[in-house]
Parts: structure tokens; C-alpha cells; sequence
């Protein structure tokens, strides 16, 4: 199996706990993520090795891997249909992969004063188109996979909201993306922090809030390498 931006090695340890005969492979950009990925998976062995690849051309010959796994990576990156045609490329005829493509329009929640829409429909689009990623992928996939000539092509989704997943757990995901991103959106988008700030505050609260909702949907996407292209 081949974990593609495979960070921290956290589902590549729990991939290698539950099939303990099956080897592993993560691949990242970033060397300290792989130094805490070899400690977390350290207990495995030789069978889960991590090294330094990129994803939009992977260190590997082609037709190496039974599963490919490869998640919350492909709304990050500038080609995301080349990082497909990579994990094509190095899948088994008869292999699998397991997609994780986020779409940034499958996020709101009700009720905030200047209302989600303003923000989950307006500043990823704007973002995207700033730092050249594409934040709408989760929704292009069965194209892109069916243009690749992928077979068994499915999808589902995890639902992270506010009737399945704890309200502080959640809110404290959009917590750590307003740390983590707002002084980037602002400069990126134009909008200015302090609504970027307001806007958080809104969403987070309402999270919190018994009366509030909010929604996070993730599409999750397998695929077939067929044997044989018909």
C-alpha cells in the first residue's frame, strides 16, 4: 500500500495495525512530518517504510501498489489531475484507490449573523484562484477518475456535524483553521482580517451553540485500475 502525502504516518499506523501481513509505503514533501511518521510506525518495522516523494510525480516504477491511499491532499496542490494519473500509474492492474478530495462549498452552518454562505461560498473561490489550487475538487472526481478510465467508481461521505461529532471537538477544527489560515485569506482574498475574524467567531459559536448547526461534509472516492482497458 502507498500512502500519497502521507504527513505524520497517522492512517498509514492505523492501515498497519489492522492488516498485519500487508507492507507500506508514505510519501511527503516535508522530511519533519516523516521523522514523527518512522516514530509513530516504529512498532511495525520494516514492513512500513516513509520516504521523500512528491505527488505529482511519484519515486516509483510503474504498476507497484495493490491500494493507494491519498487523502486531503488533491484540493491543495496545482495539478490535481496529475497526482491522479500518477497514483494510476503506479496502481496494480486490479488495484484500488482510496481518494479523500475535500470540496470547500460542502461546509456551513445556521445561525450566524452575516450567514455561512458569505464566507464557505465566497472566499475559497477567491482563495483558490489566488494560490492556483482547486478547493472544488471533492465535486469533479467521478470526471476525472471516469477520464482516466478508472472502473467501480464510488463515493461517500464523511459527515462531520454537530448531531454526530461532539460541538467542542468541532469547534475546535475551525478554531485551529482560523489559526492556522486567516492571516493567508486575508492577504490572499481581500477580505479583511477582521471580518475573517468576525466570521470565524460566528461559525465557531454556532457550533457551540445547542441551538446551532453546522455541517462539514468530505466526499470520499474509490476506484478500480481495471485489468484491461476495454
Amino acid at each position: 500500500m502507498l500512502d500519497v502525502g502521507c504527513g505524520t504516518g497517522e492512517i498509514t499506523e492505523r492501515l498497519a495495525a489492522k492488516y498485519p501481513r500487508a507492507s507500506f509505503v508514505g510519501v511527503d514533501l516535508e522530511e519533519q512530518h516523516l521523522a514523527r511518521a518512522r516514530a509513530r510506525c516504529a512498532q511495525f518495522g520494516p514492513r512500513v517504510r516513509f520516504k521523500i516523494g512528491d505527488a505529482l510525480a511519484l519515486p516509483f516504477a510503474d504498476e507497484q501498489f495493490d491500494l493507494v491511499v491519498c487523502r486531503h491532499l488533491l484540493q491543495a496542490v496545482p495539478d490535481a489531475m496529475q497526482v491522479l494519473k500518477e497514483i494510476r500509474r503506479v496502481l496494480r492492474p486490479g488495484g484500488r484507490a482510496h481518494l479523500i478530495a475535500e470540496d470547500y462549498g460542502m461546509l456551513w452552518c445556521h445561525r450566524t449573523e452575516l450567514g455561512s454562505d458569505g464566507f464557505w461560498q465566497v472566499i475559497p473561490w477567491r482563495y483558490e484562484q489566488a494560490v492556483g489550487c482547486d478547493l472544488h475538487v471533492g465535486r469533479k472526481m467521478f470526471a476525472m477518475l471516469h477520464d482516466l478510465q478508472m472502473r467501480d467508481i464510488a463515493v461517500d461521505y464523511v459527515v462531520v456535524d454537530t448531531a454526530r461529532v461532539a460541538r467542542e471537538t468541532f469547534a475546535r477544527i475551525w478554531e485551529a483553521w482560523r489559526d492556522g489560515f486567516a492571516d493567508s485569506i486575508a492577504q490572499r482574498t481581500g477580505v479583511p482580517r477582521e471580518e475573517i475574524e468576525r466570521r470565524f467567531r460566528e461559525m465557531i459559536d454556532c457550533t457551540r451553540d445547542p441551538r446551532g448547526y453546522a455541517l462539514w461534509q468530505v466526499p470520499l472516492w474509490t476506484a478500480l485500475k481495471p485489468v484491461a482497458v476495454e
